[in-house]
């Protein structure tokens, strides 16, 4: 069956606070490497770990609704952990088009534990969600998963992608977090429940001295994109992306080499 060529020009909008989307795009682009991307960084907003779950769930609609009516996407992909076990659902009863959102990958990281341990790293927003409880009783109930909050590994990610070392007591006061709990000495699989977290995994690992198997939801994310468009008929070669922030665009300057990497040549501010 042909594919829809109607489609071809409407792009797929990733959204975040920053750049930790682009751990979600990476996997997007290795299975359509053609679909063009609109990329928004809520810059204006970060860091949304340490806002309420008031001021979110009023926020990110109202920045999608602008999103979507400006760049006239196909699909939105919210690349955000926080954003998505907040605001997910008042997103897609607002929006008329699919909406792909980010969730911590517990099932996935509960079949893989040997020791049954798991620590999860997210934000302080993410790790007191409830939806984080019910996935945790839903998919690990008999494991015993160990939540620690690191928003500065946020941070540490942003530094990385603007070409600079990133702070060492960021990332050993993360790992740190969760070997101090009870039982942290036997974990063996962390979820990275930020987008940020995965482009600083090489560092945490370093961090924890022993083997960890690290685990995110960009992979099936990606999957989950590429099925909702798999009707779509995209580009026989990519387009230059644009990258929108809510910030100034002369910030942006020192993650063009970073942004250009993927494909992301346009700026533009919201």
């Amino acid at each position: 069956m042909a594919g829809n060529r109607s489609k071809a020009t409407q792009p797929i909008l990733f959204f975040d606070t920053g750049i930790g989307g682009l751990s979600v795009l990476k996997e997007a682009q290795n299975l359509m490497p053609n679909a063009p991307i609109v990329y928004a960084a809520d810059y204006a907003g970060m860091p949304y770990g340490m806002k309420s779950e008031e001021e979110l769930s009023t926020r990110i609609p109202l920045l999608l609704g602008r999103l979507v009516e400006r760049y006239n996407p196909q699909l939105v992909t919210i690349a955000c952990n926080t954003a998505s076990t907040i605001a997910l659902d008042v997103v897609r009863s607002v929006l008329d088009i699919p909406v792909v959102g980010t969730v911590p990958a517990i099932k996935p990281a509960s079949l893989v534990t040997k020791t049954g341990v798991i620590g999860l790293l997210g934000t302080r927003a993410t790790i007191r969600q409830p939806y984080v409880d019910r996935l945790a009783a839903e998919f690990a109930s008999d494991k015993t998963l160990i939540r620690f909050g690191a928003p500065d590994l946020v941070e540490a990610a942003e530094t990385k992608l603007r070409g600079q070392t990133s702070n060492q007591k960021f990332i050993d006061d993360a790992v740190a977090g969760l070997l101090k709990q009870e039982h942290g000495d036997q974990i063996d699989t962390v979820v990275l429940a930020c987008t940020h977290f995965p482009l600083v995994q090489e560092e945490l690992q370093k961090s924890f001295v022993r083997a960890i198997q690290f685990i995110d939801g960009s992979r099936g994310i990606a999957q989950r994109i590429n099925y909702l468009t798999s009707d779509t008929e995209w580009p026989k070669t990519a387009k230059n992306g644009t990258f929108v922030t809510t910030g100034a665009v002369t910030q942006l300057q020192p993650y063009h080499q970073t942004l250009t990497h993927f494909g992301l040549t346009e700026f533009d501010e919201l």
